[in-house]
């Protein structure tokens, strides 16, 4: 007998299972952007958003979009997870070693730096940034996401622009458009 279903009733393990796959390099890649290029923590981050899916995939699957939920799951984990970061942990400038570059990536260097750049932003204004400008989110979406202000978006926003402008100076007008 084929059941998608146990008899306490948990989530359909098969349908979360595809849901998993589909969307779990998305998150990481996410996590990675947040995290300012820090790759186990952005799996951890993701799999910590997928864990907290998976216990009500029930509900979250009749939504309209899960996957934007799931993103919105993710952005809550991190900004959890910062808020209840260790004093033990150490910020280095170095990358991980298994971190993921595009092959096609035409400046390495401006990446790193652009990835650095992120890093040393606020965690609220990293989210915003991520939010806005890789997850093509509008600013009430963004808002929603991170329970702000539309207005509060578009200061962190410019702001956050501004520190990397300072940090990148016209190498930022190269960078490809996502």
């Amino acid at each position: 007998m084929d059941r998608t279903t146990t008899g306490s009733g948990s989530p359909e393990p098969l349908e979360f299972r595809a849901f998993a796959a589909a969307m779990g390099r998305r998150l990481v890649r996410t996590a990675y952007l947040l995290t300012g290029g820090d790759a186990h923590l952005a799996e951890d981050l993701a799999q910590e958003a997928l864990g907290r899916i998976y216990g009500k995939w029930r509900r979250i699957s009749r939504l309209e979009n899960p996957a934007g939920y799931a993103q919105t799951v993710l952005f809550h984990t991190f900004l959890s997870h910062r808020r209840r970061r260790a004093s033990t942990e150490h910020v280095t400038d170095r990358f991980a070693e298994t971190a993921e570059t595009a092959v096609s990536d035409p400046d390495p260097a401006l990446r790193l730096t652009m990835l650095r750049a992120l890093g040393e932003l606020p965690v609220q204004d990293r989210a915003v940034l991520v939010l806005r400008f890789w997850e093509d989110r509008s600013v009430e979406e963004t808002a929603a996401v991170l329970r702000l202000s539309a207005s509060g978006v578009r200061s962190r926003s410019s702001r956050a622009l501004e520190r990397l402008r300072a940090v990148l100076g016209d190498q930022l007008d190269e960078l490809p458009h996502p």
